[in-house]
This record gives C-alpha cells, structure tokens and sequence, in this order.
C-alpha cells in the first residue's frame, strides 16, 4: 500500500507557499511597499558610528549568509568591509535618511551595491 499523504502534504504546502507569494507581491507600488508597517528602531537617530556600521554588518551578514548558503562567521571580514566602505562612502543627507528611516536611500543604495562589488560580495536579487 503506497502512501499519498506526504505527497499531498507536499502539493498543500507548495499551493499555500505560492499563495502567500503572490498575496505578498499584491497591490505593490514600488521597492518601499514592503516596508509598510515598518518602523525604525528609534535608536538608530542617536546612534554612533561604529554602533551604525555594527548594524550593517550584521544585515550584511545576516543576508549574505542565507544567500550564499555559508556561516555567519565566514562573512565577518567581506561584510566588514562592506560596511566600512558604505558607511565611509554616505554624505550628510544619506547618513541621516538612514537614521530616520533604517534603509538606504537610492543614492546610498547605489554607494552600497558598489561596496558589495569592491568586497566581492554578491548582490542580493
């Protein structure tokens, strides 16, 4: 006797993955719309340098990690110089976009696609 439930278990599973993608990707109007009900920790306005580029490169290592498929720990020094790099590379006004809102900005997005490449880093799809 053949079993279909895990097979069925399988089909529900991707059917309700693919549901909740599409429902995710709904209605979006620009790169920001996933950002709704987003709020920034309020902490990041007083926030000091090193304690920024200390949040970089956790995301850094965080998403580098799941997209290459490697430990955190092997990221410590790429994502290090993916930080330093971003953040040494933002003028005035992107520094304190980041700080109000907890993303770059596009023209902080573009310095911080550039320091990816400069630390060999992929960029993330």
């Amino acid at each position: 006797m053949r079993l279909t439930a895990p097979r069925t278990g399988r089909l529900l599973l991707a059917a309700g993955l693919l549901s909740l993608v599409a429902a995710c990707n709904a209605n979006k109007s620009g790169p920001t719309a996933s950002l709704e009900g987003y709020a920034p920790d309020p902490a990041l306005k007083t926030a000091s340098t090193g304690n920024l580029t200390g949040r970089v490169r956790h995301a850094c290592t965080v998403t580098q990690a799941r997209l290459q498929n490697v430990s955190e720990v092997s990221l410590a020094r790429p994502c290090g110089c993916y930080a330093n790099r971003t953040l040494a590379s933002l003028d005035r006004g992107e520094l304190d976009a980041y700080r109000s809102t907890g993303y770059f900005n596009d023209s902080a997005r573009a310095k911080a696609l550039s320091a990816l490449d400069s630390c060999q880093l992929p960029r993330p799809a």
